[in-house]
């Protein structure tokens, strides 16, 4: 298009508005084709992901159609722990510092995105000056001013789809920023859940303990009797005083794990601990659910440390697109128009109407290996992500399988501990009552003594790891599943 003719003066419509007409289709239809032209994406081949993914878990019984419900915590059946959870969710603050790195990721895409629109500006500017009498030939000094107005508009084609390309690879790092804020939501509620069960276990060990004291303080007073009547020496005494001793010098090493876990748990729900307060309980009061862990293929459509990796990766391929399409030429438009004038009163009068439109294109020759070198860094990148995505999938896997083969031989392990206490238990109680007729000898007492003690406490701490093997089993599963509608995840 020339656009002298639309200058001429000597057509129809020429003037102010007619050149302001004819500028405005002239950048219009730049602006028209711009999106036909981003279209052309430099071809990129994408790596092969090459996933093995099988059919069932190794360790699972039979394949579960649905994973763990939402709110997965509720299952253990404790008032407190779903409090705490859902406190959790909402003031704890390395949750709090993942959502600001999402306001990040967007507004850095928003930053990428602006490329791909035209860049306006507008300007205004007056000057007045004066010229002395001795620099005028007329010997008479003067004084001019100079008005101006304009607007500026500039514009570069992504023929190439460079510009395009990195906005996507922004907003996939965004997308990425959002799982990662998911799988440190889902670490901190797996941290408040196991912290909370450990505080649970020490407060049942101190129980234990005490218990085991009394009844240490209690068999102590029977061997002083006999040891009174001439029928105890004073080994047994010293004995029984150091199992006593044993069991009471322990008591504090529970009530440091109780109030540390409880200090814990306060900074997880986004509170010191002098404003902090848990009750607790007993392990024995809580339930232990049954957990389906689902098909392996939704695995990786749920656990967040996947999505955000395979997040990380598209960006990755996108960036290569940017990087291969820097090598092509740039096209640029730029556009301006205004009005200029000696006197403000006649600034937008007649006249004083001006443009320019100016196009440009820019191809790299040499550069010394500068866009090479970006290339191969983006292609070193995408090819480390790729393997990061693959190890994440595989990891998502054995997590899985771990935590089923810890939750199945805890359980069984819980039963068969069980079944010792209790026969540590009828152990001792015999034993004890033959101790008050005088029928059995303190060494027996002694080791039924420190075999039920033992018994209990290893007890608490199999049911421990059960529940943590628990909590583990849903964090590997990525937390709650949503609900199937129509046969499809929702």
């Amino acid at each position: 298009m020339d656009l002298s003719d639309e200058i001429d003066t000597g057509r129809p419509g020429s003037g102010r508005a007619g050149r302001a007409v004819a500028l405005a289709r002239t950048f219009a239809g730049a602006l028209a084709l711009a999106p036909l032209l981003g279209g052309c994406f430099v071809d990129t081949e994408k790596p092969e992901l090459a996933l093995d993914i099988p059919h069932q878990y190794k360790e699972g019984r039979g394949a579960a159609e649905i994973g763990p419900a939402l709110d997965w915590w509720r299952g253990f059946k404790s008032g407190e722990l779903t409090v705490l959870m859902e406190e959790a969710q909402t003031s704890n603050l390395d949750i709090a510092a993942a959502v600001a790195r999402i306001l990040q990721a967007d507004a850095q895409a928003r930053i990428s995105g602006s490329a791909l629109l035209p860049n306006l500006s507008g300007n205004g500017q007056a000057t007045r000056t004066r010229t002395s009498a001795a620099s005028s030939s007329a010997g008479i000094a003067s004084e001019r001013s100079s008005y101006s107005t304009y607007l500026t508009a500039s514009y570069e084609l992504d023929f190439w789809g460079k510009n395009k390309a990195t906005l996507l690879a922004a907003q996939e790092n965004a997308v990425a920023t959002r799982f990662n804020r998911d799988t440190v939501a889902l670490t901190a509620m797996a941290n408040v859940g196991s912290n909370y069960f450990q505080l649970l276990a020490a407060q049942d060990r101190l129980r234990i303990a005490k218990n085991n004291l009394a009844a240490a303080t209690r068999i102590l007073g029977l061997i002083k009797e006999r040891f009174a009547a001439g029928t105890a020496n004073s080994l047994d005494v010293s004995q029984q005083e150091s199992l006593a001793a044993t069991v009471r010098a322990n008591l504090p090493a529970y009530e440091i794990t109780i109030r540390q876990n409880a200090a814990t748990l306060a900074v997880l729900v986004g509170r010191t601990p002098e404003h902090f307060a848990v009750k607790g309980g007993s392990l024995d009061t809580v339930a232990v659910p049954r957990i389906p862990p689902g098909l392996p293929s939704d695995l990786i459509n749920q656990r967040p440390d996947i999505r955000a990796a395979e997040a990380s990766l598209v960006s990755a391929n996108h960036s290569v697109e940017a990087a291969r399409a820097s090598f092509f030429p740039s096209i640029g438009l730029t556009a301006q128009n205004g009005v200029q004038s000696a006197a403000l009163a006649s600034l937008f009068g007649p006249g004083a109407w001006f443009y320019t439109a100016t196009a440009s294109i820019t191809q790299p020759i040499f550069d010394g290996g500068n866009l090479q070198g970006q290339l191969e860094q983006t292609q070193g990148r995408q090819l480390e992500l790729l393997q990061t995505y693959r190890q994440s999938v595989i990891n998502g896997f054995a997590d899985v399988e771990r935590a089923l083969i810890a939750l199945r031989q805890q359980t069984e392990r819980e039963r068969l501990q069980a079944q010792a206490v209790r026969a540590a238990r009828e152990a001792f109680d015999i034993s004890e009552s033959r101790l008050r007729e005088g029928i059995v000898d303190y060494v027996t007492v002694l080791n039924t003594q420190q075999t039920l003690f033992t018994a209990q406490d290893t007890l608490v701490q199999v049911r421990l790891a059960r529940m943590l093997a628990a909590v583990s089993l849903y964090q590997a599963l990525g937390g709650g599943w949503p609900p199937r509608i129509g046969g499809n995840r929702a």
